[in-house]
């Protein structure tokens, strides 16, 4: 089973566009949307190309599933507007794991959590951040934002296939790279990823590897 991985969105058409053309190129069996569409949210700049109108018209027609969950910056006004349907969390089963998809907000960064037993994975946003984590035999997965990257790390999204969840970067925009889109500065943010991370080169993304995340 293949699953595209996206969170964070905030606004932005240029990410919704993005989304869009990665699911016609992968052809995943879903889009799985992590929380926070339209709004940029109170906390955060305004994204350069800013507008919840247009993200709306990228989904209005789209043909990949969707699985969408609630984030923190979406009001009731934002969920009338999409046009796919949002739930405060999701279960997916996909090649034999149990995946828990909430935004994250209301999670702990660590068991336990009510509802996940060891062997589960938590696959959340809203830190803008990426992870891949094990913590007492439960798995964290975190695709990062794919508009407003925090941490030094630039803008991403994930993708689950065959058991393992990965994070393409650095240059997910057209071949746009972030201020820190060095190899060096690559190595760096890698550090962050623990336990569970194995590098490995995908030719199909360009050069620079993936992170991989197994469970």
């Amino acid at each position: 089973m293949r699953l595209l991985v996206a969170s964070d969105l905030h606004g932005s058409p240029e990410a919704a566009a993005f989304l869009r053309r990665r699911c016609e190129e992968l052809l995943p069996d879903m889009l799985v949307l992590l929380g926070d569409y339209l709004y940029h949210g109170p906390r955060n700049p305004l994204p350069s190309s800013y507008g919840p109108p247009s993200v709306v018209s990228v989904f209005a027609d789209f043909d990949t599933p969707i699985v969408a969950v609630r984030g923190n910056c979406d009001a009731e006004v934002d969920l009338m507007l999409l046009p796919f349907a949002v739930e405060d969390s999701a279960v997916i089963a996909a090649d034999g794991l149990r995946i828990v998809a909430q935004h994250g907000h209301h999670l702990p960064s660590c068991p336990p959590i009510p509802g996940v037993r060891p062997g589960d994975v938590v696959l959340s946003g809203h830190t803008h951040i990426p992870r891949g984590e094990t913590v007492d035999g439960v798995h964290f997965w975190n695709p990062g934002s794919t508009t407003l990257p925090k941490g030094g790390f630039p803008a991403s999204y994930g993708v689950f296939e065959a058991g393992a969840f990965r994070v393409p970067q650095p240059n997910v925009f057209g071949g746009r790279r972030s201020e820190c889109g060095t190899p060096f500065c690559i190595a760096l943010r890698l550090r962050n990823f623990r336990n569970n991370a194995v590098f490995q080169p995908n030719p199909s993304l360009g050069a620079v590897p993936d992170v991989y995340f197994s469970a």
